[in-house]
């Protein structure tokens, strides 16, 4: 199997050695996406719920760019600068994986980049085409 590097500019580009997705056969995995609006660059305001709408956002881009989507998602990972607020981004997240919703490991960590909130990467499968 060939390994796909996936980009779109409709996420935040990557600002180190890695690339927003990886694409191996019918499964898709994505770097951890942060609150990064796409079109300034800048973090979107420091507000949990603000911010895990923008990372699903960007996630939902990279993964359509593999030719995947959320309801596609098997796995996601959250990390949380204060795991107190996974009450408020459960909340959002629940609207996002509204059936059939992929496993889930959500942690608190030390720091994110740009001192972000919320940051979540997921593994998808990519339907047949």
């Amino acid at each position: 199997m060939t390994k796909q590097i996936i980009h779109t500019k409709h996420a935040p580009a990557a600002v180190g050695p890695y690339s927003q997705a990886v694409r191996i056969g019918n499964l898709v995995y994505t770097a951890g996406q942060i609150a990064l609006d796409p079109t300034t660059g800048k973090l979107v305001e420091d507000d949990i719920t603000a911010q895990t709408h923008q990372v699903l956002r960007n996630l939902q881009a990279v993964l359509q760019a593999a030719g995947s989507d959320l309801a596609h998602v098997i796995k996601t990972t959250v990390f949380l600068k204060d795991i107190g607020e996974f009450g408020a981004m459960n909340g959002v997240y629940a609207q996002y994986f509204t059936e059939n919703p992929p496993a889930r490991s959500a942690v608190q960590v030390a720091a994110l980049p740009l001192d972000a909130r919320v940051e979540i990467e997921a593994v998808a499968l990519i339907p047949a085409e």
